[in-house]
C-alpha cells in the first residue's frame, strides 16, 4: 500500500522518510490482522499505529467512529492528541479527533454520543462507560480499529481484564474490528499477542530493534550513603547539579509522598531559582493541565513525578531522566528512562540515584538487564471474577441479556477462556439477586426477567449506580484540598487520603501541591488549608506506596552479590559494605538462603535474605512468627524490605529450628489460622465488594466515606461467612487476598525452591548487610517527614555507622575474622 503523495510531502517537510516497519504497518491496514508492535520509545510507534487510520480517512466526510484509542493514562490521551491534531491540521486533513476521560465536561460527553469523532482516545473506564449507554450499537457499530497503547501495563492485572471485557463487548457490536498494541517494553511478547487478539487468534508480531542502548550510570556521591531510609535527602545537592547542567530533566519517584517531599528539598536547594515543577495524580486537573502545557511549551527545567508520566509522554525536548530511589522493574525503568530524548536512533541518558546501599546493588542489576537486552513484566493470569457482575451489568444497562449470549461473549476475552460454566452461573446469580444470603434485600436485586426470556435492570437507580461506580481501581476514601486565602474563599487544589486527613489537628502544617498548608477544618467533605511557613510539616502519605520488586530483578542482585569482580561498577562505599559482609560473614549464594543470627538490644535477631519483594517477606514473617510461638522462642516483633527479613525473639534459634522454621508446609496450618483470623480477608472482600457492584463509593453526588464502605462490607462479609460459607465472592476476595496482598505463589515458589538449602551463621554483632534491615522497623514508623522526621532519620544513620565501625574492629588490620562459639545473653522477664 503506497503513501498517498500528501503523507510523503509531510513526511519530508519534517525531515523524516517512511521507516519499513511503518510501510509494514501500511499494508497491514488492509487486512483485518491484529497486530502487537514493540519497537523504542522515539522510534514513531504511536504515528505508525494510527497510519493506516490516517490514510483510510484522509478522504472521509461521512461522521462516525473509525478508530478507537485507548490509554491507560489520562495524562497521555492528551499529549496523543495534542501530537495527531499536529499532521493533520498541516495535511488538512478532514479527520476529526477528540478525547473522552473523566475529566471531560458532561456536554461534550453527550455530543460525542450522538456525532462522534472519527478518531476516539480514551481510557479503559470511559470505553465501559459509553459502553453502558442503549446507543452503544449505535456509537461502535462501524468501528474498524482499536489501538490499545503501552499494552505492557494492561497485561496480569484487574484493569487489563477489564480492558479485555470491553474489547469482546466491541466484538459484539463491530465484529472483526482490527486490534493494534504497542509497546516498547514487553517481556514474552507472544504471551502479550496472545492476550491481545480474539479468542484463538493471536495478534501478529512486529519487533523493530532498538539500535540505541541508553547511557545510565548511578550517581557517584561525595556525601555518605545512608543503610537505610527512601528519600536520597543525602544526594540532593548532586540531584540539582545534574538538573542545572540539563536543558530539561524528569526526576522521577516511586509513590506521591516522596515526590512531595523532594520538590521541597530540591526548592530549598534552588539558588538558581529554576523553574520546578510537581506533577502526580492527587493534584487537580488544573494543575496537572498547567504543568502539562508548560513542559510541551518548554517553560520548565524539570519536573519531580511519578508513575503518572513515565507512560508514552512525547516531550522531545527532555534531555535527562533522574530515577530517585531504586527502579523495582527493568521494564518499568526501561520506560522511564524512554521519557527522555524521544528521538530514534539516539541514546537516552539517565542517572540513578540509590536511597540507600542495597537499592545501589538493585540499579547496578537493572544496568545489566538493560545492556543484555533483557525485560520483566506480569504474567497473565486467569481473568479477575469480581469484574464479570460488573460486566454483566454493564451490557444489560445497554439492551436486554441473556446469560447464554454474556457467558460466550465473556469467553471471547482471553483471560476468561477458562472461565468454568458454574461459576460464570453463581456470578451470574450474584448479579441478578444477590444470590442465597443478600436475595431478601430489594438493594441488591438488580435485573429482573422480562416475558421474552430476557434480562433488564430492575430499576433506573441500578443504572445510575452501576455508571457512577465503573471500573476496578479502588480509590482509597480521599477528601478535596481547598487552599484557604480569604475568609473561607478559595479554590481545590487537589486531593489527600481521608485517613491521613483525619491525624490533623487545626495549626497542623504539611506539605501539598509544593507549598506548605496549615490545616484549618474539614468541611463538607474538603479539606480546609491555608498557606503556611510553619518549620516542620506533615507530609501526605498515599495507599499503593511501596512498588513491588520484580523476580527478575531480584535475581539480578543475586547473581551480582555473587560476582565481586562486577561491584567496581558500584560506588565505593557499596563495595566496602560488601567486603566488610564478606569478611565478617557471608555473601548471599545464588542457590541458598543465608541466615544470620546475633545478638542486639537484649535480644536474638535472626536474618533471612530472600530477595523476594515486601509482600511475601511480609507473609513469611507472619508464618515464620507463629511457628516460632509454638516452638517455645517467643518471638516479639518482625521487619521487612524488599531483600530480606529481620525476626526479633527472646531465644536464640539453632540448626534443628531452622529446619523446621523455612518449611513449604508452614503454608499449611499456619496460613490458615492467621488468615481466617487476620482483618486482610475483609480488606480483599471490600476491594471485591467495591468491583462486583456489592456496594459502591459514590452516589449521585454525594461520596461515601471509607469508613462508611468497610462497616458496610464487613456487615456482609461476617453475613456471607455465617450463611452462605461458599459464596463466590468470598472465593474471590480469597484468591485475591493470596494473589495481592500476600504474594503466596511467589513465595512457595521461594520455599520449594530453597527447602534444605538454607546457610545459618552465628555472628556476635550485626553484620553488614543487616544493618539495613534491623534499622528499616524503625525508619518505616517515623510519621512524616518534616526537620525532626529527617533528624530521626540522621539518627539512625549514625548507628548504622556505628555498627559497621564494631564490625571493622571485630576484622581487626588482616581484615578477616575468626568466627567463635557466642555466648548469648537472654533478656530479662519483666
Amino acid at each position: 500500500m503506497p503513501l498517498p503523495a500528501e503523507f510523503t510531502a509531510w513526511f519530508s517537510r519534517q525531515g523524516w522518510s517512511l521507516r519499513a516497519y511503518q510501510q509494514d504497518m501500511l499494508n497491514r491496514g488492509e487486512t483485518e490482522q491484529s497486530t502487537l508492535l514493540i519497537a523504542p520509545t522515539g522510534a514513531g510507534k504511536t504515528l505508525s499505529g494510527f497510519l493506516p487510520s490516517l490514510v483510510d480517512l484522509q478522504h472521509e466526510t461521512a461522521e462516525y467512529l473509525h478508530t478507537l484509542y485507548i490509554s491507560p493514562l489520562k495524562a497521555l490521551t492528551q499529549d496523543i492528541h495534542r501530537n495527531l491534531l499536529r499532521p493533520i491540521e498541516e495535511m488538512a486533513l478532514p479527520i476529526t479527533v477528540e478525547t473522552r476521560t473523566g475529566d471531560t465536561p458532561s456536554h461534550k460527553r453527550q455530543r460525542q454520543r450522538k456525532r462522534p469523532p472519527h478518531i476516539l482516545l480514551t481510557t479503559p473506564e470511559s470505553l465501559m462507560l459509553m459502553l453502558s449507554y442503549t446507543d452503544a450499537p449505535k456509537i461502535f457499530g462501524k468501528l474498524k480499529t482499536v489501538i490499545i497503547d503501552e499494552v505492557h501495563s494492561l497485561i496480569g492485572n484487574k484493569r487489563g481484564d477489564f480492558t479485555t471485557l470491553a474489547l469482546a463487548r466491541i466484538e459484539s457490536l463491530a465484529p472483526g474490528f482490527k486490534r493494534i498494541g504497542l509497546s516498547a517494553t514487553v517481556a514474552k511478547p507472544k504471551l502479550v499477542a496472545d492476550w491481545l487478539g480474539p479468542t484463538g487468534e493471536p495478534a501478529a508480531l512486529l519487533e523493530v530493534e532498538d539500535t540505541a542502548k541508553p547511557a545510565i550510570n548511578i550517581l557517584r556521591s561525595e556525601q555518605r550513603m545512608p543503610f537505610g531510609g527512601f528519600m536520597a535527602k543525602y544526594a540532593i545537592g548532586d540531584i540539582y547539579q545534574a538538573i542545572a547542567k540539563a536543558a530539561t530533566t524528569l526526576v522521577f519517584v516511586n509513590t506521591r509522598a516522596q515526590a512531595e517531599l523532594l520538590f521541597q528539598l530540591l526548592w530549598s536547594e534552588n539558588a538558581l531559582v529554576l523553574p520546578i515543577a510537581l506533577y502526580h495524580g492527587s493534584l487537580s486537573k488544573e494543575q496537572r493541565r498547567k504543568t502539562e502545557e508548560m513542559m510541551a511549551s518548554g517553560k520548565l527545567r524539570a519536573i519531580v513525578t511519578t508513575s503518572a508520566l513515565e507512560l508514552g509522554i512525547d516531550w522531545g525536548d527532555v534531555d535527562l531522566v533522574i530515577q530517585v530511589g531504586a527502579p523495582k522493574g527493568v521494564s518499568r525503568l526501561l520506560q522511564r528512562i524512554g521519557r527522555a530524548n524521544h528521538r530514534f536512533e539516539e541514546a537516552s541518558e539517565a542517572l540513578l540515584v540509590p536511597a540507600n546501599r542495597f537499592e545501589a546493588l538493585e540499579c547496578q542489576a537493572a544496568i545489566e538487564a538493560i545492556n543484555q537486552g533483557a525485560r520483566d513484566g506480569a504474567l497473565v493470569q486467569p481473568g479477575a471474577m469480581d469484574i464479570i457482575p460488573q460486566y454483566i451489568i454493564n451490557c444489560a444497562c445497554s439492551g436486554a441479556v441473556t446469560p447464554e449470549a454474556l457467558y460466550q461473549q465473556i469467553l471471547n476475552a482471553s483471560p476468561y477462556q477458562g472461565l468454568a460454566a458454574d461459576e460464570f452461573n453463581q456470578l451470574w446469580q450474584f448479579s441478578v439477586d444477590g444470590g442465597y444470603a443478600l436475595q431478601g434485600y430489594e438493594r441488591y436485586q438488580r435485573l429482573t426477567q422480562q416475558p421474552d426470556g430476557t434480562f433488564k435492570p430492575t430499576s433506573q437507580r441500578v443504572v445510575q449506580r452501576h455508571r457512577q461506580n465503573i471500573g476496578t481501581i479502588v480509590e482509597a476514601g480521599k477528601l478535596k484540598v481547598k487552599r484557604i486565602r480569604r475568609g473561607n474563599q478559595g479554590k481545590i487544589i487537589g486531593e489527600v487520603e481521608e485517613y491521613f486527613a483525619q491525624q490533623l489537628t487545626p495549626g497542623d502544617t504539611f506539605l501539598f501541591a509544593g507549598e506548605m498548608l496549615r490545616f484549618e477544618a474539614i468541611r463538607d467533605m474538603q479539606l480546609h488549608a491555608r498557606p503556611d511557613k510553619g518549620k516542620e510539616p506533615k507530609i501526605p502519605s498515599y495507599v499503593g506506596g511501596q512498588l513491588p520488586l520484580s523476580t527478575y530483578l531480584a535475581d539480578g542482585v543475586r547473581a551480582l552479590l555473587n560476582e565481586p569482580a562486577q561491584w567496581q561498577a558500584l560506588p565505593g562505599q557499596v563495595r566496602e559494605w560488601l567486603s566488610l559482609q564478606q569478611a565478617f560473614s557471608q555473601i548471599p549464594a545464588r542457590d541458598k538462603v543465608l541466615i544470620e543470627q546475633f545478638p542486639y538490644r537484649r535480644a536474638f535477631y535472626s536474618l533471612y535474605y530472600t530477595f523476594e519483594g515486601r509482600k511475601a517477606n511480609q507473609t513469611l514473617g507472619m508464618l515464620l512468627t507463629r511457628r516460632m510461638e509454638k516452638l517455645g522462642l517467643k518471638p516479639l516483633s518482625f521487619s521487612v524490605t524488599d531483600y530480606g527479613l529481620s525476626v526479633c525473639a527472646l531465644k536464640p534459634l539453632d540448626e534443628t529450628h531452622i529446619a523446621t522454621l523455612f518449611q513449604p508446609d508452614i503454608l499449611g496450618d499456619e496460613l490458615e489460622d492467621w488468615m481466617l483470623n487476620a482483618p486482610m480477608l475483609k480488606r480483599s472482600f471490600r476491594q471485591v465488594a467495591i468491583v462486583s457492584g456489592l456496594t459502591e463509593q459514590r452516589y449521585h453526588s454525594t461520596r461515601k466515606t471509607m469508613k462508611q464502605v468497610t462497616f458496610s462490607t464487613d456487615l456482609i462479609y461476617d453475613t456471607l461467612r455465617e450463611y452462605e460459607p461458599d459464596h463466590i465472592l468470598l472465593k474471590v476476595a480469597r484468591e485475591d487476598a493470596e494473589r495481592e496482598l500476600l504474594d503466596l505463589r511467589r513465595l512457595a515458589d521461594t520455599l520449594i525452591r530453597f527447602v534444605g538449602k538454607t546457610q545459618f551463621i552465628d555472628l556476635p554483632k550485626v553484620s553488614p548487610m543487616a544493618i539495613p534491615i534491623v534499622l528499616d522497623v524503625r525508619s518505616e514508623q517515623v510519621k512524616g517527614a518534616g526537620e525532626q522526621a529527617l533528624l530521626d532519620q540522621a539518627a539512625l544513620y549514625a548507628e548504622a555507622e556505628s555498627m559497621l565501625d564494631e564490625v571493622r574492629a571485630l576484622l581487626g588490620p588482616a581484615g578477616a575474622f575468626e568466627r567463635k562459639p557466642t555466648v548469648l545473653t537472654p533478656r530479662p522477664s519483666a
